[in-house]
């Protein structure tokens, strides 16, 4: 990890950092001819890329229900009691985002009744990566919000391993979260599949969870068509930390983030230069007994940071412009610094606090904006499988209040139908046609 040392009037650039989440011109090109070659040839082209990239491809794409429910039966007991613990909290967070979700109205003096009716999106498709790692937690945190909202249809697009299977523990997380139907295929064809829907594979209205490159280059592309989530880059980690800290938790908590992805960004913010050092010597041990040492090595060198600040404003200075998709507040004054936080989108405050409780089992949701695109995005959740509509009920009372101020906003916008539209409906009232 590289060293940045701050005082006085030094503030950082997003140049100094990482780079953005902008995808790179050659994956952006490379999944346009993806999608159009699915929308085209449909099945026979989702199965010539899975066969190139995966190495593979089921007979049929549809992962048969008796083998979704075996699965429960194919894991530990303990992994299914961890699943349905899981499952359990994060379906009570998402009922609460839920109860603010809801259709809402209110009436005017004059009879007017304004709102907004909120109604669940008919089917949405789940993304759960299956490339270097399984992520049946992904599968929880993608549908149960969706299950929560309403949806009817929620399926879940999955690349198949090597001999073309899906792994026990992804097809039980699917088992417990209540997934409908499951699809062994992933990389840029599952999501123009989904997105424009093939004999096999059926069309949704909104594709949502995390993918590589190609995956959120292909959501890009089908973006307009079809609802997405976000465009997920690499996973990132903050921790703020302060002289109390423990430097063993804090490089543990670094390298969580780290073991994700070689291109996983793993920042450290401290005032106290003292416990850098200590930190990189707790790594170095960790990292002689991590399975997972070489892409651990590859995140921290690559895409590690760690910055001395001398004040608390620089601090937060520098956590609100690299806005992480995971901040740890590892200090003792962490709920005082909470209210500076501008942008993140997961925030863990206190030493007992990390993102690997989040990533799992707290219950708000670990699908979250990344490269900095936390300053204007938000984490999944039940909002994202919904629609708002805007329900407006007049009274001729409420057209009488709202027509001549109406009429000269159109008129001044040259807009002559609009402005008759109204003047029609205030002409009738005023000639009698309709009682107040």
């Amino acid at each position: 990890m590289k060293t940045l040392v701050l005082s006085g009037s030094d503030r950082l650039s997003r140049t100094d950092l990482r780079a953005s989440g902008a995808l790179p011109a050659e994956v952006c090109a490379a999944a346009q001819a993806i999608v159009d070659d699915v929308r085209q040839r449909g099945d026979e082209a989702v199965r010539a890329y899975t066969l190139r990239f995966d190495g593979s491809c089921p007979e049929a794409f549809r992962v048969p229900d008796e083998a979704i429910s075996a699965a429960c039966d194919a894991v530990s007991p303990e992994f299914l009691a961890a699943l349905r613990h899981a499952a359990a909290q994060i379906r009570e967070f998402h009922e609460h985002e839920f109860e603010r979700e809801r259709s809402w109205s209110y009436e005017r003096a004059n009879g007017v009744r304004l709102g907004v009716r909120v109604l669940p999106i008919a089917s949405a498709a789940l993304y759960v990566p299956g490339g270097r790692a399984q992520y049946p937690s992904t599968v929880l945190m993608d549908c149960i919000p969706a299950k929560v909202a309403g949806v009817e249809r929620v399926i879940m697009l999955t690349p198949p391993q090597a001999d073309g299977s899906i792994s026990a523990f992804t097809l039980a997380a699917a088992c417990v979260a209540g997934v409908d139907e499951v699809y062994a295929v992933g990389g840029a064809q599952a999501v123009a599949a989904a997105a424009y829907g093939t004999a096999s594979i059926p069309a949704v209205d909104k594709i949502v969870g995390p993918g590589n490159a190609y995956v959120a280059a292909a959501k890009r592309v089908v973006s307009g068509d079809v609802g997405i989530d976000m465009i997920a880059g690499p996973s990132e980690v903050c921790v703020v930390a302060d002289a109390a800290a423990d430097p063993r938790i804090v490089a543990a908590d670094l390298m969580a983030q780290a073991e994700h992805d070689p291109m996983a960004a793993c920042y450290l913010i401290t005032c106290d230069a003292d416990l850098v050092p200590q930190v990189l010597s707790a790594i170095e041990a960790f990292l002689a007994e991590s399975p997972r040492a070489e892409i651990t090595r590859a995140a921290l060198d690559d895409n590690g940071v760690c910055i001395v600040c001398d004040t608390r404003a620089a601090v937060l200075d520098t956590v609100n412009l690299i806005a992480p998709e995971h901040l740890e507040l590892h200090c003792e004054d962490a709920e005082d610094l909470l209210p500076d936080v501008r942008a993140a989108g997961a925030i863990f405050v206190g030493p007992w606090s990390s993102e690997p409780l989040g990533d799992y089992v707290a219950g708000p949701n670990h699908t979250l904006p990344t490269g900095g695109t936390a300053r204007f995005s938000n984490p999944l959740g039940v909002w994202d499988f919904v629609t708002r509509s805007t329900v407006s009920t007049y009274t001729p009372a409420g057209v009488r209040a709202d027509a001549r101020a109406t009429e000269t906003l159109a008129e001044a916008e040259g807009l002559w139908a609009h402005a008759l539209s109204v003047r029609l409906r205030r002409e009738a009232l005023e000639a009698g046609g309709a009682d107040a």
